[in-house]
């Protein structure tokens, strides 16, 4: 296994192969060892300083499951608290400028645009994608632009473009709806008449964007709806942001899978076909469980890295992906959570950054499987924190920033601000 400041590696190449083969990339002379590391350690530190991930307002609000919302002294309740939050994860880390904004929780109607923009300059993060709403009125119970009736679907269309003129406002590039549109039984829906409406309502929304805008289009199989949903998986997606039009794309959300299904085939699918807007980035060990990234499997968000990795390498071109979490903090610290997701995603991708793609693809050409799976396990296995570490350091940031929070004292001092206040226990966020 490789690690950062190692000396020589020695390995019997009769353990490989029976020595028939050419030794693997690791198995090199002291000079060349050193050499190697350079650039795995050049590799590293430039994919960090390209990596960027969004933060979600809501991440930092109270929420829960669909059974009631658990309240912490130092959730955010406003959205001047909600940017104060994310201003301390990018003082800290460095790589989160952006946060994605709901309209619905965050800029109802009447909202001053030029406040969020003092915000911005207040606490040092600038708003991000742009979430309509239109799964939580209740006349959005049986669909949105799905729905049955033309003056439902009109409501949702209208609050989408309104939407979009607040990006446009606010200076964001991504749009991001979701629609939990479908149905719960047999025989109560026109699946085809309802994939026409949400096809036109997407055309309509895709005509409104600006030449800079994007529209990212999310999927998810189940819940709420559980017989069908309207968008159901990457390639209904697809199918619809082809048909919106060119700056249309596809968002995954990684925890809008059934089990054992292999996303990162989804994302190379996606890639290939140049569809691949966005990720909203989050963990789950069934569903929908929008646990912390890589707390239940953190090769799998890795091996999505590896193919974005291998795509660049293959392109020469770095892929224009938004990476954004989409978290909810049930239990745990809301800022701290949201620190360590962004600590895995730097150590996942900077172990992705390590693989080398040249040898990967001889060993694929080669059918030398076990060589070409080790291209991945070697990288994985690599401990980057000590680099993680003096990325940090050069940069002008702590080397802990986890410890570093804690230290502050800011969780203390905003809960005894913030516990007086009256909250909410019906809006999610």
């Amino acid at each position: 296994m490789e690690s950062f400041g190692s000396g020589d590696v020695k390995v019997d190449a009769s353990d490989r192969d029976g020595g028939m083969k050419p030794l693997p990339r690791y198995i090199m002379s002291s000079v060349s060892w050193r050499d190697t590391m350079a650039n795995s350690t050049e590799a590293l530190h430039s994919a960090l300083d390209s990596f960027r991930i969004e933060l979600p307002s809501w991440g930092f609000a109270d929420t829960g499951t669909r059974f009631g919302k658990f309240l912490q002294d130092s959730a955010a309740s406003t959205l001047a608290e909600k940017f104060a939050d994310a201003g301390q994860v990018h003082s800290l880390t460095g790589v989160c400028p952006t946060v994605a904004l709901h309209v619905l929780w965050d800029l109802p109607a009447g909202t001053d645009l030029k406040e969020v923009q003092k915000l911005s300059h207040q606490f040092g993060v600038r708003p991000g994608s742009i979430n309509p709403n239109v799964f939580q009125d209740q006349e959005y119970k049986h669909g949105s632009l799905a729905n049955e009736r033309p003056e439902i679907r009109k409501k949702a269309l209208d609050h989408i473009l309104d939407s979009v003129e607040l990006a446009k406002q606010l200076g964001c590039r991504d749009l991001a709806p979701w629609f939990a549109d479908g149905s719960n039984y047999p025989g109560t829906a026109n699946i085809r008449r309802r994939k026409q409406w949400m096809s036109d309502g997407l055309k309509t929304v895709h005509k409104a964007l600006d030449p800079t805008q994007r529209l990212l289009i999310e999927y998810k199989p189940f819940e709420p709806a559980f017989y069908h949903s309207d968008l159901a998986d990457w390639g209904m997606a697809l199918l619809l942001a082809r048909a919106a039009g060119p700056q249309a794309y596809v968002l995954v959300d990684t925890g809008h899978h059934y089990q054992a299904q292999n996303i990162e085939q989804i994302v190379a699918w996606l890639l290939s076909e140049n569809m691949l807007g966005g990720f909203h980035f989050n963990d789950r060990r069934y569903a929908d469980d929008d646990l912390t990234l890589g707390s239940i499997d953190p090769y799998q968000v890795f091996r999505i890295f590896a193919e974005i990795r291998h795509y660049e390498w293959e392109t020469g071109k770095p892929a224009d992906i938004a990476y954004m979490v989409d978290q909810s903090h049930n239990l745990k610290n809301k800022v701290e959570a949201m620190i360590q997701t962004v600590m895995t995603a730097q150590s996942l991708y900077a172990k992705a950054a390590l693989i080398d793609h040249q040898a990967l693809e001889a060993a694929r050409n080669e059918h030398r499987l076990i060589d070409a799976e080790n291209c991945l396990k070697d990288a994985f296995e690599t401990d980057v924190r000590p680099e993680l570490r003096r990325w940090r350091e050069k940069h002008g940031l702590s080397a802990d920033p986890l410890r570093a929070f804690r230290e502050s004292g800011y969780t203390e001092r905003v809960a005894k601000e913030r516990a007086g206040r009256k909250k909410s226990a019906v809006s999610y966020a």
